[in-house]
């Protein structure tokens, strides 16, 4: 799988995952800030500027899983909108979704299922929107 890097549309990885960042940044500072800090407790902290690692995590891990997507639509010969559509389901409920709900339930999260609920969303829209740039640029 790794040997299809050099397949791999680069440009439209860059647009599907600046697409994917900026949508987190949108869905999280914008959209739903006062739900995702209430899914933390934290609705009543004073607003603190975010540390680097705080925007820098995610664009990373963004990117990757950007690239993972388009190595999985070249390995899978993903050829059709609905087997895009189909991708994007099975990685974002099966892995996206699933791996926030599962990273949530642990004490420091007051409302494990509200933040899986606004986290994993934000994934799973963002996966679709990778998968439709990424095969719309195929």
């Amino acid at each position: 799988m790794i040997g299809q890097l050099a397949n791999l549309n680069w440009i439209s990885i860059a647009i599907a995952f600046v697409a994917y960042f900026i949508l987190g940044a949108l869905w999280f500072t914008l959209l739903f800030k006062k739900q995702y800090l209430i899914s933390l407790g934290k609705e009543n902290e004073p607003e603190q500027k975010p540390a680097p690692i705080f925007i820098i995590g995610p664009a990373i891990c963004s990117l990757f899983i950007t690239i993972t997507t388009a190595i999985l639509m070249y390995v899978l010969k993903i050829d059709s909108y609905q087997s895009t559509i189909e991708l994007a389901l099975v990685v974002g409920i099966g892995y996206l979704v699933a791996n926030t709900v599962n990273i949530a339930i642990n004490p420091n999260i007051p409302k494990p299922i509200f933040y899986g609920l606004i986290s994993g969303s934000y994934h799973l829209l963002g996966i679709f929107i990778v998968c439709l740039v990424l095969f719309a640029m195929k």
